[in-house]
């Protein structure tokens, strides 16, 4: 049986930045290995599988090596395709039954808004391998369900950074969010990049679920709701976070269709 699959640009207006995803709309649903074995084919960052239940969408995502719990840049995919492909109106939000509970999107002025769970940190002591690791001073040291967060001390520091890879992947956890305030002229209120190479994945170039970590961290330092955000992979892309230090957080971006395809 052949099956759609679409490759969307998310965070991003533009083709070729933010986070390439690959979304399929399944018909039926599909073995764990089946979908697994497409993830690695794709060979993104991340794969969306969607299954449409009653009035909601059954998500699940996977990188080229394992499922995730969580993700933000394939579920904002995920919504751009049902609204541009005319399997739902952008009139109406969606929603998602995923690992990570019941997530929903809605369409708000060209932007996708994402409603997700959020993710606190704790200050833990440093770490030695992992500085050694990242290459650069950490300021601060956290740890939440996804991985290590670190600030650093400045947003050129975040741009430039040249993991050790090899030595990240030594470490008990082989995920770390690196951020700092955005710089002084910026349009930006914070900056980050993501690296997983614990997920199969050195970079991602723009996530979503880091985003939830990182809206309670800067929202206990910066005392405020809103944020604007940007994360400086090569690829690099904007995130707006609204965050009032509930247990859920919102996410807005874009996104733009870049291929189309079955799998035969």
């Amino acid at each position: 049986m052949k099956q759609a699959i679409i490759q969307v640009d998310s965070f991003t207006n533009q083709p070729f930045k933010g986070n390439p995803a690959a979304v399929c709309v399944l018909e039926l649903e599909q073995s764990d290995r089946w979908m697994q074995s497409v993830a690695s084919e794709m060979n993104l960052s991340e794969t969306a599988f969607l299954v449409k239940q009653g009035q909601s969408y059954s998500l699940r995502w996977f990188t080229p090596t394992t499922e995730v719990p969580l993700c933000g840049h394939a579920t904002l995919a995920s919504a751009h395709v049902l609204w541009t492909e005319g399997y739902a109106s952008t009139g109406q939000g969606i929603d998602f039954q995923t690992k990570s509970g019941t997530l929903t999107a809605k369409y708000k002025d060209d932007w996708i808004e994402l409603d997700f769970p959020a993710n606190r940190s704790q200050d833990i002591p440093p770490i030695t391998k992992l500085q050694d690791a990242l290459g650069v001073r950490i300021k601060t040291f956290a740890y939440n369900s996804l991985g290590y967060l670190v600030e650093i001390s400045s947003a050129e520091q975040v741009e430039r950074l040249k993991p050790n890879f090899s030595l990240l992947s030594q470490l008990p956890i082989s995920k770390v969010i690196v951020t700092s305030l955005a710089g002084e002229n910026s349009q930006y209120d914070f900056d980050s990049r993501f690296f997983a190479p614990g997920l199969g994945i050195d970079e991602d170039p723009v996530t979503g679920a880091a985003h939830c970590c990182l809206a309670p961290y800067w929202r206990d330092r910066l005392h405020q709701d809103d944020f604007v955000a940007y994360q400086s992979s090569s690829r690099g892309g904007e995130i707006k976070v609204h965050y009032d230090g509930g247990d859920r957080v919102l996410l807005q971006g874009q996104a733009v269709t870049v291929m189309r395809g079955e799998l035969l």
